[in-house]
This record gives C-alpha cells, sequence and structure tokens, in this order.
C-alpha cells in the first residue's frame, strides 16, 4: 500500500511542474473560461487513482476541447475586431453626407413661407394619372396638381409652398398625399422626401442615426438616394 502512496505523490509531485496557474478572475465573473478548463484539467488528473489511470480517448477528448474553446475565443475576438471596423467605416461614409440631400421614407415634412418641398413618388405599375394633394397640419387641403399619365418607376415632384391660388402659405407641417388611378378606382402611393443632413449620430448599440432638417433623426439603412 505504501508503494501505491509513493506512486501517487510521486506523479502528484510531476504534474506540479507543469501546474498550470491562472490569473485571478473579475468577482462576479460564473463564465468557464481557458484557464478554468486547465485548471480544473490538472486536478483531474492530479486526483486520479493511479491503479486506474484516465483512459488517454477521453484525456484526447479534453485536450480537444481545451482547443476548440481557444479557437472559439480567437475567432470571437476576430469578429467583434470585424464590427469595430464596420462601424467606423459607416460613421466615416456618414460623416461625408452632412451638408448634403437624401431621399428618405416620409410624407411629412415641413414647408410654406417662401420653402419648398420636393421628393419622389413611388409608381408600382404605370396608371393614366397620378395626383399630388397637399395637405396643411390641420388636414386642409392647401393644393392640389395632377402630373398627368406616367410609367412605372420614380416619379419627381416639387412644392414651391404656395396655396392653388399662388399666395404664400406659412410655415407649417405639410403632408404629400400621392394618388394613382388605377382601373376606375384610387390607390395611395408611398413616396420619398427630401431633406437636408445637418449631423451624424452613433448610438450605444453602435447604430448610425442621420439628423435631418425638419424631420429629425433617422437610420442610416433608410436613406435612399443622396444628391
Amino acid at each position: 500500500m505504501s508503494e501505491i502512496n509513493s506512486a501517487a505523490s510521486a506523479a502528484s509531485d510531476v504534474l506540479a511542474d507543469y501546474r498550470y496557474e491562472p490569473k485571478v478572475q473579475a468577482s462576479g465573473n460564473s463564465e468557464l473560461g481557458k484557464n478554468e478548463f486547465m485548471e480544473l484539467m490538472i486536478a483531474q488528473m492530479e486526483n486520479q487513482n493511479p491503479l486506474e489511470p484516465q483512459d488517454n480517448g477521453e484525456f484526447i477528448s479534453q485536450l480537444a476541447e481545451f482547443s476548440s474553446l481557444e479557437e472559439m475565443t480567437k475567432m470571437s475576438s476576430s469578429i467583434d475586431g470585424l464590427s469595430g471596423q464596420y462601424q467606423s467605416s459607416q460613421a466615416l461614409q456618414a460623416s461625408a453626407m452632412v451638408g448634403r440631400t437624401v431621399l428618405v421614407p416620409g410624407a411629412e415634412a415641413p414647408g410654406g413661407s417662401g420653402g419648398f418641398m420636393s421628393g419622389t413618388i413611388l409608381l408600382p405599375e404605370s396608371t393614366g394619372a397620378v395626383k399630388v394633394s397637399i395637405l396643411n397640419g390641420s388636414g386642409e387641403l392647401v393644393d392640389q396638381f395632377n402630373l398627368g399619365q406616367q410609367v412605372a418607376g420614380s416619379i419627381p415632384f416639387a412644392w414651391d409652398g404656395t396655396n392653388s391660388e399662388g399666395e404664400a402659405m406659412p410655415y407649417d407641417e405639410y403632408t404629400i398625399k400621392a394618388e394613382a388611378s388605377q382601373g376606375g378606382s384610387t390607390k395611395q402611393l408611398d413616396t420619398l422626401l427630401s431633406a437636408h443632413v445637418n449631423s451624424v449620430s452613433i448610438g450605444t448599440g453602435g447604430g448610425i442615426s442621420l439628423n435631418l432638417s425638419g424631420m429629425g433623426s433617422i437610420p442610416l439603412e433608410n436613406v435612399r438616394e443622396i444628391n
């Protein structure tokens, strides 16, 4: 029995030369990292029964798991790095839009008082007539014009800030309502409005937004065209 104890003691001494000393982890961290994994594996080897040592296949399997964990950690770091570079690139591109004009989805924007409103009407199919109505902040019709027959595609439009009598309208929040006549029925159309980019914001999650004059903040991905 003393020989068995001596063998176990000798094995423990040999393992002690190769003991992995993990760094102290921050308190409150409940995740099992590579340092903790190696410590547990060494402890398992030290405390195994010398007469029934751990199977080689099982030991190799544990080493393979450790290697896999190491590779996953490196891959995660690489992905985080690429993500950071992509966000930086996006922010740089967005900053170049400051002072320029973009087209974004919407139907409401400030206008009147000598200011123009312009944009694009999205027409999914050709139609005999496209009508544009301008409504003020109270929902009252102030102007209306017919763009006539149009083929499918993007149709530009502009409003000069006056009513149907040519009188200048006061500054207000106006709504663009575009409609198409198709088969005896009227269908409302989506519109893109032109807006000036004042500044760029980066959210806590890395999302980039453009701050538009009179239209507030919109996500960068909502921009359809840059002029």
